[in-house]
């Protein structure tokens, strides 16, 4: 099989490997990859929101698979295109992926179909929300541009005076642009969030393993929201009972929902699930891959994952059974120093070649590149995922801190404290 991945980042890498394990894959495609990518995929020069582009390129190379990793693309209708010329594609169509697209569709949809979240009003105007803020709020509180905002477009305000700021940064001053056009502000919820990715063919879906994130920028999760500073898998904190609730409540629930809607949706959700005092409540969806989530997940996935996209395009879902193995999985982003606010780029990454031959050690590159020498550079905020498997994630936590150590380059930044939660249990 020929097999073409869309986007750039540390998920399309991770992407990219599981796809190189699998006996089925001949050779792989990247549009428009990375350093790392391209050690295992030929990288091609067209961005991911050049549609046109990449169906023209899918349809001379005789692609038989085209996998898309990012959010925008997925949300622009990329799968519709490439379904009009017959092209198998995973991912959802555009009527599907606005269960991420859209904070307030989500949202409207959940309230709809009883699946468990937090309280929440959306608003179109500026002036609306503040009314609402002044008059009917309770604090703290929560503020989400509506649209895609690369992660970071949700505001935790402790105050008034913080969530009135809120509402002019998101509505009027446009920092994540048209995202920012509608706000849902919602209850403030208190526990620990947990990730699950699952798979999905319309009507079957099937869980892979649970994960946490850590999208503050600086230890002790202080400093701003970033698109994820690392994550380990799988979540000691996601039980049997929490599981229990899920099946029952939220994932088969979505997917149900989705099909009811008229918007049958096959890929990948991710969940985002606070785990509060009340039970489990659903956060947020994406229609996609988490990264760094699927850098920890997929390296503990027994599954050849050609199989799994297969069955989820074709609706035969039910026949797969998924599996992962028993090892702990950790992933230490290494980041440019100052991001996710401004940072330098074009340092010399080294060390890299550390990583080679060892099985349960794996570096996934996020913001790389080839310079005019031919070097590996930095090429944005996140840069590389130090990725270890351990027989407990304590042994993993402590082979991946060890491998960051490994490689070096000017602006280095990461935090130091990715998983551990884990070290007291």
């Amino acid at each position: 099989m020929k097999v073409l991945v869309v986007g750039s980042g540390g998920r399309e890498h991770a992407i990219c490997w599981k796809l190189s394990k699998s006996a089925k894959v001949d050779k792989i495609y990247c549009a428009p990859g990375n350093a790392g990518i391209a050690g295992l995929a030929e990288c091609v020069d067209i961005k991911a929101m050049e549609f046109e582009k990449l169906v023209a390129f899918a349809k001379e190379k005789e692609i038989d698979l085209t996998v898309i990793g990012m959010d925008d693309p997925l949300v622009g209708g990329i799968v519709d295109e490439f379904e009009k010329e017959g092209l198998r594609v995973f991912g959802p169509r555009k009527n599907a992926a606005i269960l991420e697209g859209s904070k307030a569709f989500s949202k409207d949809l959940m309230k709809k179909y009883n699946i468990p979240t937090a309280a929440y009003e959306t608003f179109n105007s500026a002036d609306a929300a503040k009314k609402y803020l002044e008059e009917e709020a309770e604090f703290p509180i929560v503020l989400k541009a509506d649209g895609l905002a690369l992660g970071k477009g949700v505001l935790i305000c402790e105050t008034k005076e913080e969530a009135l700021a809120g509402v002019d940064e998101l509505m009027l001053d446009k920092k994540f642009g048209s995202a920012g056009d509608r706000i849902v502000i919602e209850e403030f919820m208190t526990g620990r969030e947990v990730s699950v990715l699952s798979f999905v063919d319309g009507k079957t879906i099937k869980i892979m393993a649970s994960a946490q994130d850590h999208k503050r920028a600086k230890d002790n999760d202080e400093g701003l929201n970033t698109g994820g500073m690392g994550n380990f898998c799988p979540s000691p904190f996601y039980t049997d009972e929490v599981d229990d609730f899920c099946k029952k409540y939220v994932y088969q629930a979505t997917v149900d929902a989705m099909a009811k809607e008229g918007r049958e949706f096959k890929g990948v959700i991710f969940f985002g699930l606070m785990l509060t005092p009340k039970g489990p409540r659903v956060l947020e969806y994406n229609a996609r891959f988490g990264d760094p989530e699927a850098q920890v997940v997929l390296p503990r996935m027994k599954n050849d994952i050609v199989d799994v996209f297969e069955a989820c395009i074709d609706g035969t879902l039910d026949k797969i059974d998924l599996e992962f193995v028993d090892d702990a999985c950790v992933c230490v982003v290494l980041a440019s120093d100052g991001y996710p606010v401004s940072y330098k780029k074009g340092f010399e990454i080294k060390g890299m070649e550390k990583f080679e031959g060892k099985d349960d050690y794996i570096l996934f590159h996020a913001g790389t590149k080839f310079n005019e020498e031919g070097k590996i550079v930095t090429n944005g905020g996140r840069v590389l995922g130090v990725t270890a498997l351990g027989s407990s994630l304590k042994e993993a936590r402590r082979k991946a801190y060890e491998a960051t150590e490994w490689v070096e380059f000017e602006n280095k930044y990461m935090r130091t404290d990715i998983a551990k939660a884990v070290e007291n249990m």
